[in-house]
Parts: structure tokens; sequence; C-alpha cells
């Protein structure tokens, strides 16, 4: 292994490539620690050593950002707000026909599905970053905390800190892009990747010192046989064999090859995970705004969300959560994977399965092995996103337990895919791949 990545740096393209890649990481962890103009990084950084802080409902935003949100700093909204409009973007293809045609036109389409991507990012970071300076001016960012987040909280300082969030977001978009296009892997997966690795040491030494070594190494082992268990499932795929038939062009024939189509376990990714996330947070928003005055009883539906609904460790939030993963896996998948179109391109260019009829039979076909083998795959996705409530209950260490949930379905996912294209890159220049 280590005489691979030494192949990899005596390679002067490959060498530059990486170099370049962990320049921008360099500088993405480097934003997360710079406070914004107004915000006093004395206060935050006295709450968050006392531990005066849950982060709360901004549990995800704060783990893709590296530990940014809870500091505002300048790169505090993180690559969270490039997601969600990549993945509005991505369903809106199935709701307005236009981004469908752009979709199917090819290089020239997607890049202008980018150019809408990159617009609704800025306009969600600043509307994120009018909600995180509004929490903070009011002290529920960090609820726990007496010190002020923002000393002055004028209208000059409010706007300037919302202009340098969403100016955070956007030169985060751009680094991200720089990646993709100049280094190694997909420059917004990496960015998420290294968020999520930064906050492991804090975590693994906040469980040794809170539940001692043997919780320590407990940990550990759970979190080696998770990553095993998330490797195996991500590298699992049923493949569907396809026969093209020869055909004569010209004086040539053409055709008469055999191939397959993948189909992968886990089709949705983390993205079921995310929405799952974002759908039980809204009734704890929701009653939020309907909290009783002082001297008026609660509102028992609002009781039973704050008693249900809002700890992660109660058997009703659990289940709710586990069956909406499963839920929004179905949903994504069927978004993301057509069997009509992915038949009719087989028929167009004269390949069929085996024993299936061409045309409607084969997309009926591909409809039936999908709808299986989602089912494991969305059981895999909820139990793995349960693994910190779990670890909640038995050693009340969900803030801390890094390997589970988002986190290392992510980091496992973009570790693979890295690997591979590094790989690919040595196997052009020296015939031999990084793993053997």
């Amino acid at each position: 292994m280590l005489s691979a990545f030494g192949r990899a740096f005596r390679t002067p393209d490959l060498r530059r490539k990486l170099l370049f890649t962990l320049a921008i990481i360099t500088i993405f962890r480097l934003g997360a620690f710079i406070p914004s103009p107004g915000v006093s990084y004395q206060n935050v950084q006295q709450c968050l050593q006392n531990g005066q802080t849950s982060g709360g409902i901004y549990q995800l935003v704060n783990l893709f950002s590296g530990g940014a949100l809870l500091q505002v700093s300048v790169f505090a909204l993180g690559i969270m707000p490039y997601i969600t409009a990549s993945i509005i973007v991505q369903l809106l293809r199935v709701v307005i026909p236009r981004f469908q045609e752009l979709y199917d036109e090819g290089a020239s389409g997607q890049s202008k599905l980018t150019q809408y991507t990159r617009y609704l990012t800025i306009a969600l970071g600043l509307l994120n970053a009018t909600t995180l300076v509004s929490l903070a001016r009011s002290g529920q960012l960090l609820p726990n905390c007496q010190l002020p987040v923002i000393p002055d909280d004028s209208i000059i300082t409010t706007i300037l800190i919302v202009i340098t969030l969403t100016a955070g977001t956007g030169l985060i978009m751009w680094m991200g892009e720089l990646v993709t296009e100049k280094g190694v892997g997909n420059g917004m997966s990496l960015l998420i990747f290294t968020s999520i690795v930064s906050s492991f040491p804090t975590s693994l030494g906040a469980i040794w010192t809170s539940q001692g070594p043997g919780t320590f190494f407990m940990v550990l082992v759970i979190g080696l046989l998770t990553v095993a268990a998330v490797v195996f499932v991500e590298q699992s795929q049923r493949r569907i064999p396809v026969q093209y038939a020869k055909r004569m062009i010209g004086r040539r024939t053409v055709g008469g090859t055999s191939t397959y189509i993948p189909i992968k376990v886990n089709m949705a990714g983390v993205v079921p995970v995310i929405f799952a996330s974002s759908m039980l947070y809204l009734p704890g928003l929701i009653s939020q705004f309907n909290q009783p005055k002082p001297g008026e009883a609660m509102a028992p539906w609002v009781e039973w969300i704050n008693n249900n609904l809002t700890r992660g460790d109660h058997p009703i939030y659990m289940v709710l959560y586990f069956a909406m993963i499963v839920f929004f896996t179905y949903f994504y998948v069927a978004i993301t994977f057509n069997p009509e179109e992915v038949s009719d391109n087989m028929k167009k260019y004269g390949g069929f399965i085996p024993g299936i009829r061409a045309g409607k039979p084969t997309a009926d076909y591909l409809q039936y092995v999908l709808s299986r083998i989602t089912l494991p795959g969305a059981m895999y996705l909820g139990f793995v996103a349960l693994i910190p409530l779990v670890a909640l209950v038995l050693i009340n260490a969900n803030q801390n337990f890094p390997f589970g949930g988002t986190s290392i379905l992510i980091m496992v996912g973009v570790g693979l895919e890295t690997v591979k294209q590094i790989d690919a890159q040595l196997q052009q220049r020296h015939y031999e791949g990084l793993l053997r």
C-alpha cells in the first residue's frame, strides 16, 4: 500500500492533482475557524468549551460544516446549501418537463442545470445565513449559553455577517468545483468527507473522557464492524446480463457483445437519511413556534411532540425515522432509475436481456428486480442510521458517536470512489493500480 502511494506521488501529473486537492482541503478547514465579522470569538469558544451547547436540530448541518456552524465562522453554512440545491434541481426534473429536456440534451443541457443549481445555492445560502444570524442574535443557536454570540446586533453588523456567510457558501462551491476539475475525486464529496473526518478525534476523545477506556474500545470495535458492513453493501450489486445483437453498418459488423446492467443494493446513497432527518425536524420546528406564554398551559399536541419527536432515544422517534428512511429510499430510487427509459435505450441499440422480450416486458422485469433489491438496501440504510440513536440509549454517546448514520455512509462512499479514481489513473500510467 505504501509503495502504491509512493508511485502516485512519483507520477508528476497525479502528484500535482493530489497536492492541489490537499491545498483546497487545507483552505477549507482554515475557513472553519475564521470567525465572521461581528461575532465574539471568545464568547463562542467559552460556550463550546463548557459544553453549553447541544447543537439540537442543527446537528446535521454542523456535521457537514465540520463544526463551523456553531462557531459562526465564515464557512459556517458549509456545503449544505449546495447539497439541498442539487437535490431540489434533481427532483424538479420530475415536476418540470423543461428540466428533464435539458438533462436529456447531454453536456450542454446539464451545464445549464448546473448553473441553475449554483443560483439556487446562493439563494439558499442567503436564506440559511439570515436564519443563522437570527438564531445567534436571539440566543437560540447556543440555548444554554448566557454569553452573547453577536455583542453588536445593529442592522449594519447583521447585514455584514449575512453577506459574509453567503459569500463563504459561494467560495466553498467554487473550491469544490475546482477540485472536481483539477484535482482528484468529486470536490463537493471530498469537502463533506473532510468535514466529517475532522470531528472524529474530538468525538473519540470525548468518549474516552466521559465513558472510560472500556467504552472507547467498544466503540472502536463497533466502528470497524460497521465500516466493514457498509463497504460490503456499498460494493454489492445485482448484474443483469444484456446481449447486443450483431448489426451490419456499411461493410462492418458491430454488436454481438455481452455486458450487464449493474443495479446497486443501495442506489439511493445517503439522500433518504437526509430527507428523513429533515422531515422529523419539522414537527419540532412547528412546536417551537407554538410555545405557550408565561402562565398559560401548553397545548396537548405541542407537549406530545416535545416528549416523543424531539428526542432521538424515544421509541416512537426511532420507528418513524426507520419507516421514513425506507419510504424515501423507494421514492428516490423511483425518481433516479427509470426502467422504461433503460428499456427504450436497450431496444434502440439492439440490446436485450436473455429470456426477456424487448420493450415493455424488459421494463417490467427491470422494475421487478429493482423493487426487490431496494428492500434490503432500505433496511440497511435504516439500521445504519439508527446506530447513533441506539448508542445514545446504551452508552449515552449520541453526540460523540462517530461511527454511524449519515457520517459513516458518506465517509465510506467518498473514500471508495476517490480510491477508485486514483487507482484508474495509476493503471493508465503504470499498468498497476493502487490496490492489488
